[in-house]
């Protein structure tokens, strides 16, 4: 798959007019999605519309777009599903940024607390994390632009502020607002039958209240992914690796509500696997990452370990990388890190039994469906027919000590920020599913109004630090992207290790003033 995408742009601002506007189109667009078409992220003024690049064309994607573009333009009525409901949320304003909101605007904390806590405020959209409200229009006194350099974490329930903007973080996660206090309601479960709290279109109000008598809800239990006991045993977890986590092709076309497209982060590596034991692609499989599992197989397995991340050691042997080979029943798998990659994949012929959720059987680590794997777990065999093995795919390049990736001019490009992540190597700072943060030169950084992430994009703050966005990046953001890695060369950005040297070079054709447009279909004309 190669993921492609487009703003439809209503407005470069925060309003109830453009937000109808918006879920009209959407609206109208989920009634009728192609195939090919996975998924349609809407914000507070743009809809992205993202589909495949290898089943269809921007031209068929935009022309499709344009015939149901009357629905936003011409009396949609509301725009949303429904009239709205009205949602109070009781708040404990404890929060870190309290006392410096107050100082930046001049007002006490008290006056800053019934200023926020006084407007009705409308749901534009959901998403950012699952279940994550983006909510306006905060007053003028209070508007703050984000933090320069956002927080790695941000608290479970956090009400936070960001210019025009009002939010809950239904989950702990990274963020860039300004913490105000804590929600005491939980806005998303996903073992609800409607796991968001909070919908476009809704009203939205929050009443302070104090003391201790009223404690912040909990985190809500995980959704399982796998079922405790499966019909057909076929691996036990003695010991778990770093990160070992159970992947499909991906959740798709769920944007709308903040959940994360996941999947395999190096889905040549985790194809591979599958195509190496006869499994369709997108069958459920293992991702590994730095450091491997020890599985026990519970039956004769046919399997299969592609990637980088490490060796293979089947009854103490090493396994030539990217190959297949029979597991007996009682033998120990175990993983042996390399110096080459990050993530591994392992694939069982039959695939993997699970549970899926809202159509992926992907573990969303931030919205809380499906865990890492732990000592005691048992994985069941699926009832897969495998077909005939591919015994002699093409191998896979290995990333090499300093990973060269391409880029394309994002949705904020600008010369200034292509010449400055060209400049000179960056080195990995950290990494995890949601991205990989880079240290090295100053780029040249800023916001937006929030708006969809395309995957693989960099974004960079106003610190002028660059961040790879990979699949379970947040949804919604507001901070510039001024370039995408290639789709070519994700999978190797997902097998950057910590302490990796990462070279950029930018694909730029024709005049900078014209590298915004591939990002935009004008509702009013010609894209």
């Amino acid at each position: 798959m190669r993921s492609e995408g487009f703003y439809v742009v209503f407005g470069r601002a925060v309003g109830r007019a453009v937000g109808a506007q918006v879920h009209a189109l959407y609206r109208a667009l989920r009634a009728d999605l192609p195939p090919a078409v996975t998924d349609l992220g809407p914000g507070y003024a743009t809809l992205y519309v993202e589909y495949d690049a290898e089943r269809t064309g921007r031209t068929e994607v935009a022309a499709w777009v344009r015939r149901h573009l009357r629905a936003a333009q011409g009396g949609a009525g509301t725009g949303y599903a429904d009239p709205g409901r009205t949602v109070e949320i009781p708040v404990r304003y404890d929060g870190e940024d309290l006392a410096d909101v107050a100082a930046r605007t001049g007002l006490d904390p008290a006056e800053v607390i019934r200023r926020h806590a006084a407007p009705t405020y409308h749901a534009y959209a959901v998403g950012f994390t699952p279940g994550f409200p983006f909510l306006g229009e905060v007053e003028e006194a209070l508007r703050l632009p984000r933090r320069a350099t956002p927080r790695l974490a941000v608290p479970l329930n956090a009400v936070a502020i960001a210019g025009a903007q009002t939010c809950v973080y239904p989950l702990p996660s990274p963020g860039g607002w300004n913490l105000l206090g804590t929600a005491l309601r939980t806005l998303y479960d996903p073992n609800r039958p409607e796991p968001c709290l909070i919908a476009p279109g809704d009203t939205v109000r929050f009443v302070p209240v104090g003391g201790l008598d009223h404690p912040a809800p909990t985190l809500p239990p995980v959704r399982p992914l796998w079922p405790e006991a499966p019909a057909r045993p076929a691996l036990r977890v003695e010991k778990p690796g770093l990160l070992d986590v159970l992947v499909d092709a991906g959740r798709f076309r769920q944007a709308q509500v903040g959940m994360a497209r996941s999947g395999p982060l190096d889905p040549r590596a985790a194809g591979l696997a599958n195509r190496l034991v006869g499994n369709p692609p997108g069958t459920p499989l293992l991702e590994l990452t730095l450091l491997g599992p020890a599985l026990t197989a519970l039956r004769d397995l046919r399997v299969a370990v592609a990637g980088f991340g490490m060796t293979a050691l089947a009854g103490g042997q090493p396994v030539p990388a990217h190959s297949a080979f029979r597991l007996r029943a009682g033998e120990t798998l175990r993983f042996r890190p390399t110096a080459e990659g990050t993530r591994s994949y392992l694939a069982v012929a039959g695939g993997l039994d699970t549970l899926p959720f809202l159509g992926s059987s992907s573990v969303d680590l931030t919205g809380r469906v499906g865990r890492a794997l732990r000592a005691g777990d048992v994985l069941g065999v699926g009832l897969l027919a495998p077909t005939v093995p591919d015994l002699s795919p093409a191998l896979l390049p290995p990333p090499g000590a300093e990973v060269r990736l391409r880029l394309l001019p994002g949705p904020q490009a600008s010369y200034e920020a292509l010449v400055a992540l060209a400049s000179a190597p960056f080195t990995v700072r950290e990494q995890d599913r949601m991205g990989v943060r880079l240290d090295g030169p100053q780029v040249p950084g800023g916001q937006v109004v929030s708006e969809a992430t395309p995957h693989g994009a960099v974004q960079v703050t106003p610190a002028g630090q660059p961040i790879l966005l990979l699949g379970d990046r947040g949804r919604l953001g507001g901070y510039h992207k001024p370039a995408v890695i290639h789709p070519d060369d994700l999978p190797l950005a997902a097998q950057l290790r910590p302490n990796a040297r990462v070279v950029f070079r930018p694909l730029v054709s024709g005049p900078p003033q014209g590298w915004a447009r591939r990002w935009v279909l004008d509702p009013q004309g010609e894209d």
